[in-house]
């Protein structure tokens, strides 16, 4: 599943379009709360603004989402990050990372996503992760050799990324890095035209579970969109094929 599940078909509907808008900028202000309002010096900024307009999210709400983030201002943004373990249907493990103003909230809603599946508690599966640097980026020169890239920029693994998230004409990657070297490979891809549309600490299943079945598939995903339709639900994490 690469670095992230990813909802498909996410914005069929201007219900969920308006979703995915709030949680690009949740994710805008929470990067400037952490590493400051200037993206040249903070690069999971740098990747939350350019996820940002990949969307068309508006220039001008992307820049309230930094004031507010980086505290400038009369409003400042009071947000926590909660994770989750458990397993979807099926045995699937998954790690739900939460962005919540109320966790109490958070925490009741989540307890009733998971009836279908089995929440546990902390440590429950992230074993069965690894945590990694993961930096997402697109270059319009299609012919690049990614291999060689991330050699260059200091990464341990990448993999091309998913068609859906490349612009036609362009190529795309993951780079997979040690969580000390996230910035130092995202700043490299930036200087040498790549756009990063993604720089964080991600988690990566070690054996990935594969499911044949057509309607265990089924269920598993339907499990998995419900809970990325949640508001506080910033990203999840499945050992899945």
């Amino acid at each position: 599943m690469g670095a992230q599940w990813k909802h498909a078909g996410r914005v069929s509907t201007a219900a969920k379009r308006g979703a995915i808008f709030g949680k690009l900028v949740k994710e805008v202000q929470v990067a400037a709360k952490m590493g400051g309002a200037e993206p040249d010096n903070n690069s999971r900024l740098r990747a939350a603004v350019e996820a940002a307009k990949k969307q068309s999210v508006p220039r001008d709400t992307i820049e309230r989402a930094i004031k507010k983030g980086a505290g400038i201002g009369e409003e400042a943004v009071q947000y926590d990050l909660v994770a989750f373990e458990g397993f979807a249907p099926h045995k699937v493990p998954v790690i739900v990372e939460c962005l919540t103003d109320n966790r109490n909230r958070t925490s009741a809603d989540v307890r009733v996503l998971f009836r279908k599946g089995q929440l546990g508690a902390q440590g429950a599966v992230a074993w069965m992760f690894d945590r990694m640097g993961v930096v997402e980026a697109t270059h319009a020169d299609k012919t690049l050799d990614i291999e060689s890239v991330a050699i260059e920029a200091g990464a341990q693994n990448v993999e091309p990324l998913e068609a859906e998230d490349v612009p036609a004409g362009h190529v795309g990657a993951r780079f997979i890095a040690d969580p000390t070297d996230l910035d130092t490979v995202s700043k490299f891809v930036s200087k040498n035209g790549w756009t990063v549309t993604q720089a964080d600490l991600s988690y990566l299943a070690k054996n990935p579970l594969e499911i044949a079945d057509a309607a265990q598939k089924k269920e598993v995903t339907d499990f998995l969109e419900a809970l990325d339709d949640n508001d506080d639900v910033h990203r999840l994490y499945v050992g899945l094929k």
